[in-house]
């Protein structure tokens, strides 16, 4: 962190800015102090470049498989390769998990079927909209736009949005 200590402890600094950084990539968009913004923004910026690094790397595999009847059968199967998956257990250490939520008036068996086999579905956003989304770019995201002064001690808030 650059020179802002936020007016914390070091854990609680960090667990403060990583969250906000989680809540931004999960939502796209945050509220919070002009000071913290800058912070969750250059946070959220390195986790997008970690995965749009690594998020092509994927190893697919032709495998036989016998079934009960004794056919032979082959099966693609798509595996991550080293780039992505140190990626991947990189994003996993810095941002915290957010599982999805059933959406309103959605049923039980479609969102199973939408979540079927996700483990981390912040992990995998990362991967299969933002660093698509981003990969011409060399950096610049997310953008912080002040609002206004808050009622009670007078700090400028911000939006942080990715762009």
């Amino acid at each position: 962190m650059s020179n802002s200590k936020l007016g914390k402890p070091t854990d609680q600094r960090l667990a403060l800015v990583y969250n906000q950084a989680t809540d931004l990539l999960w939502y796209g968009k945050i509220e919070t102090t002009l000071d913290r913004a800058k912070e969750v923004a250059r946070i959220a910026e390195k986790c997008i470049t970690i995965a749009k690094d690594g998020y092509k790397d994927v190893v697919t595999e032709e495998k036989t498989t016998t079934d009960a009847k004794g056919k032979e059968k082959k099966v693609k199967v798509s595996r991550d390769g080293a780039k992505k998956l140190n990626a991947r257990r990189k994003l996993l250490a810095l941002l915290y998990d957010r599982q999805e939520q059933k959406a309103k008036g959605e049923k039980k068996e479609a969102f199973e079927a939408r979540t079927n086999g996700v483990k981390h579905p912040l992990i995998e956003k990362l991967f299969d909209e933002y660093a698509p989304k981003y990969e011409d770019r060399k950096g610049g995201y997310t953008r912080v736009l002040k609002t206004t002064v808050r009622r009670g001690d007078a700090t400028q808030l911000a939006i942080v949005e990715l762009v």
